[in-house]
């Protein structure tokens, strides 16, 4: 490892991951010495890949479906054996190990889940709830751990906390908390795991033998997701596999890893060969979504505040302290729907949102016009044809919707054509209002140099054309009998990149408030590339996606160099990646920088939306990274809260969150980015 990855920053445990693996090892019915040693296989593959938790199978010591013979004493007594030599070998092992194992206790069978670290057996879970219907027959060979709690089992000579009221405790990792509960556990309409988040286990762990049959494996997603989802945890399922007897049954090892209701990983299913199947656990993440939610609080209280009654188990490990990667799907574009199956769905969501408080609104104030402002840019035609499809759905012709073109100093051709082709194309209503010779006189008026022929474009300069363009259109409404129709978006708000009050942070209703610039860029693609509108106005679509993103509000320097706002505040795609794991679950600079880094270090690495242009995608290092993540910092915490306080009415889109006072954030307009900046020089390396 070079000096440069020894700093901690490129630790994952350093940002609060924790790796885990679900694991189906070789198994053979009744054999218990060759399972023991296929356990102890995986356990050691899994120290090589530098895991902290591995969950096995139910009942993988003895295979599961083996009927009356769980209760034959010869097995009984290899099963503690093998225990004990797990035990053992494990004090070599860095993971946490979760192996499932009937055990004997007060002469009663239980179906246990056994926790081993470090040449330590941690304690023992019994199973709640045993299924004894169709071709299932637990009881008649298992008790019920029901209502066990507080009790000590003899393993091997040794006492050990038995009962179901468990949470495993990393002394090392902070976060790393887990509880583990066996196969119907899960399906029963109180999980004994609900109960184990609420008394602080960030880790759910399921060991499941779990026959399959047809859509069995959908509904073993269904809820993992669900509870991983309702927890706010991780949920980490192991289902026995090829080995188990196929006397009247099938297995297909499936193995799966939730958290946060985001599937992380899965096992290949039917395999023949040992799954290892690996994902890095958020549990700072967890922990944050949980802060942020006082509903978890409310009914850990409700169930009698689990966290004092539940034993907490303490164990150490040995974490790899270097770095090892990260190994979870990490999305680039966070606010831009990624599910291939369900794309077309959740893009028609995200616009309908829009168009369908546009439509309230538009019902509401019994308007007689929607005034917009279009410049021909992303934000402005997104804005343009939500309303189109506002009026669509209303019955409304669109001439309803009232556009006007308004060029200044440095409107390039490109963008007035787009703007006069695309309200064209879609119909509306196009006028022009040229603003320069109102701005000249505002210029002159107020003395500024540029109105007596010096070449100074400082933000009055800016702001005097944005101030006016909004002016206009306010006027407009009222001439109309309409209202102004905000197109600033998400990112802007964010950044501050906006003209305060008569200015385009103001409208009567900001559509794209709740829309981030990279999701725009996709909601129009998607609109281009589908049957949403016409052919013509798809062809202007694409043509404005491809411009070069400005205020145009700067003349061209003598290079011909356009006012590009991205060499100004960062790359959008990188300020929407800090925006959202700021916003959504506060999480410090520096490990945002560390997801940055491996999300957009290496445009191979990863995968990209769907239809995603092969020339747009980028790359950035670790030192351009932490340069925008430090100008976002300053621009978020420092700057511009004052304009997101007085922002208008306007939809949220994303659960990534948005930034009405009235919705998901409340700040001060006062506030010092100090503490935030403090933490990213402090922990990033200068790369």
């Amino acid at each position: 490892m070079t000096e440069a990855k020894a700093h901690p920053f490129y630790a994952m445990h350093e940002h609060g991951f924790v790796r885990v693996a679900t694991s189906t090892p070789h198994v053979r019915t009744a054999d218990v010495a060759f399972n023991r040693d296929a356990v102890l296989a995986e356990a050691r593959r899994a120290h090589e890949a530098h895991v902290d938790l591995v969950v096995f199978p139910e009942l993988c010591l003895s295979s599961y479906a083996i009927d009356d013979l769980h209760m034959q004493s010869a097995m009984i007594e290899a099963v503690e054996g093998a225990v004990a030599d797990i035990v053992q070998a494990s004090a070599e092992l860095s993971p946490v190990l979760l192996v499932g194992a009937a055990l004997m206790h007060k002469g009663r069978l239980y179906n246990c889940a056994l926790a081993i670290a470090h040449g330590h057996l941690l304690g023992a879970v019994p199973k709640s709830y045993l299924p004894n219907y169709r071709e299932f027959y637990e009881k008649r060979w298992f008790a019920s751990g029901l209502g066990i709690r507080g009790q000590m089992i003899r393993v091997n000579g040794r006492d050990v906390p038995f009962g179901t009221d468990l949470v495993f405790a990393s002394e090392v990792l902070p976060h790393f908390r887990f509880f583990a509960e066996i196969c119907e556990d899960f399906w029963a309409a109180t999980p004994p795991s609900s109960l184990g988040a609420l008394a602080g286990a960030t880790i759910l762990c399921n060991l499941s033998a779990s026959n399959i049959v047809i859509g069995k494996s959908d509904e073993r997603h269904m809820l993992c997701r669900a509870q991983s989802a309702r927890t706010a945890s991780a949920y980490v399922y192991c289902a026995a596999g090829h080995g188990e007897s196929t006397t009247d049954l099938a297995w297909d090892g499936q193995g799966v890893i939730y958290e946060l209701g985001d599937l992380l990983a899965e096992s290949e299913r039917f395999s023949l060969h040992p799954e290892l199947c690996v994902a890095d656990i958020d549990c700072e993440r967890i922990v944050m979504d949980r802060l942020r939610i006082p509903t978890f609080n409310d009914a850990a209280q409700a169930a009698g505040c689990p966290e004092e009654t539940f034993r907490t188990i303490p164990f150490r490990h040995v974490p790899h302290g270097g770095d090892i990667g990260l190994t979870r799907p990490l999305s680039r574009f966070p606010f831009v729907p990624d599910r291939a199956e369900k794309l077309d769905a959740d893009c028609y969501e995200a616009f309908n949102i829009q168009v369908d408080g546009l439509m309230r609104r538009l019902e509401s104030t019994g308007a007689k016009s929607m005034v917009i402002g279009i410049s021909g840019g992303l934000d402005s035609t997104h804005a343009l044809i939500v309303a189109a499809k506002a009026c669509d759905r209303l019955g409304l012709p669109r001439t309803f919707i009232r556009g006007y073109t308004m060029p200044g100093f440095a409107t390039s051709d490109d963008t007035k054509g787009n703007a006069w082709k695309l309200m064209r194309a879609v119909g509306i209503t196009a006028e022009e209002i040229d603003i320069r010779p109102a701005a000249t006189r505002m210029l002159e008026d107020i003395g500024h140099a540029f109105a007596g022929g010096e070449p100074v474009y400082d933000v009055t300069f800016e702001n005097v054309q944005a101030g006016l363009r909004t002016d206009y259109l306010f006027r407009l409404a009222s001439q109309h009998n309409g209202f102004v129709v905000g197109t600033g978006d998400l990112s802007e708000l964010a950044l501050g990149w906006c003209t305060y009050g008569v200015g385009d942070q103001m409208s009567h209703y900001a559509v794209n408030s709740g829309v981030p610039k990279t999701l725009i860029q996709y909601l129009i693609r998607w609109c281009a590339r589908g049957d949403q509108f016409d052919a013509a106005t798809d062809e202007v679509l694409l043509a404005i996606l491809d411009t070069e993103i400005s205020p145009e509000l700067v003349p061209a320097g003598a290079d011909g160099a356009i006012q590009s706002t991205e060499a100004k505040i960062g790359p959008y795609e990188l300020n929407d990646f800090f925006l959202h794991h700021v916003m959504r679950f506060g999480q410090k600079p520096s490990k945002v920088a560390f997801l940055a880094w491996h999300a957009w270090r290496d445009t191979a690495a990863g995968t990209w939306p769907d239809g995603f242009p092969e020339d747009r995608k980028n790359q950035y290092d670790l030192a351009t990274i932490h340069s925008w993540l430090e100008k976002f910092l300053r621009r978020f915490f420092a700057f511009s809260q004052f304009k997101r306080s007085a922002i208008p009415n306007g939809p949220k889109v994303s659960s990534g969150g948005a930034l009405s006072p009235r919705g998901d954030w409340r700040a001060p307009s006062d506030a010092s980015a100090a503490v935030w900046l403090a933490e990213l020089d402090a922990r990033v390396p200068e790369a």
